[in-house]
């Protein structure tokens, strides 16, 4: 079996490594870092510092930081294989947008939300139309600090509710105002809104003292959750009581790496294409600039 590159294999691209030998893929793994690769090599097909490899791989699985996915997309565009690559695809809508004209249908970005079996209930909901049209979307996603150094927490934590967004109704709704949460010296978040119709209300911070995730739709007839302490089962609120629908606890990470996979091997493409991700990036551009960042 012909292996697939990790290029990036740090606090995030090592829980790839794991999975992808969890499902059984051979990894080449590339990486700057000496202690990265000492902690990969036990795992991986092979380590390498640079990415001048002489073995054929069949897929690339971009885990570097977000400010570098632009330029590691321009040094393996030449593999001419299909490219799997962390959200947010990149952090200038341009670059982005540079990053799908190199390699095209070949692009796939990650957004494991919209793996996350809970998510897909909800989305199922949406489309049956068994609660009515959805009315609107809230979201929350807290936490304390901030892991990325090369970005602020607006484009670590809200890309997975614009994926949300995107898998609830099928589309990413036009950026109607942001206000951002600010620091002395830093940017920490954003409340932000999309809509009309549906409205969409989502809040991303990273000074937080409690861990929050939360998702609610509210269609006519009810209104469906998902909530972070208990994402096993989305409930469902109406005026006959509460009721709950049971989900699989299958990790995202997981299925969405077995969709890429599945797709190396010829099967249907990942969820989100590059421009899908390009779209991502360019409504947290519009909705930093209604926040007055950027500018």
């Amino acid at each position: 079996m012909a292996p697939v590159l990790l290029v990036g294999c740090g606090r995030w691209g090592s829980n790839i490594l794991r999975d992808l030998v969890t499902i059984g893929r051979p990894t080449i793994v590339v990486d700057i870092s000496s202690g990265a690769l000492a902690a990969a090599a036990p795992l991986a097909h092979a380590t390498r510092r640079t990415l001048d490899i002489s073995e054929r791989v069949v897929g690339v699985i971009i885990a570097t930081p977000a400010a570098d996915h632009l330029a590691t997309v321009e040094q393996v565009a030449p593999f001419d294989v299909p490219i799997f690559v962390e959200k947010p695809l990149a952090t200038r809508t341009e670059d982005a947008e540079r990053a799908v004209a190199l390699t095209g249908d070949r692009l796939f970005v990650m957004e494991k939300w919209r793996y996350h079996p809970g998510i897909e209930a909800l989305g199922a909901l949406a489309r049956s139309g068994e609660l009515g049209p959805v009315r609107a979307i809230r979201t929350w996603r807290f936490a304390w600090g901030d892991s990325h150094g090369d970005v602020d927490p607006i484009w670590t934590l809200l890309p997975h509710d614009l994926s949300i967004v995107r898998e609830v109704l099928g589309f990413l709704p036009p950026a109607i105002d942001a206000i951002a949460e600010r620091g002395v010296d830093r940017v920490w978040g954003m409340t932000a809104r999309l809509g009309p119709d549906p409205m969409c209300a989502l809040e991303a911070s990273g000074r937080r003292p409690e861990r929050r995730r939360r998702i609610e739709v509210v269609f006519d007839a009810a209104v469906a959750v998902l909530d972070g302490s208990r994402d096993t089962a989305v409930e469902i609120h109406s005026d006959r009581g509460l009721r709950t629908i049971d989900v699989s606890v299958e990790p995202p990470l997981r299925r969405e790496l077995e969709a890429f996979l599945g797709h190396l091997d010829g099967g249907p493409p990942p969820k989100s294409s590059g421009r899908d991700g390009a779209a991502v990036v360019r409504r947290i551009c519009e909705l930093r600039r209604l926040a007055g960042l950027d500018e």
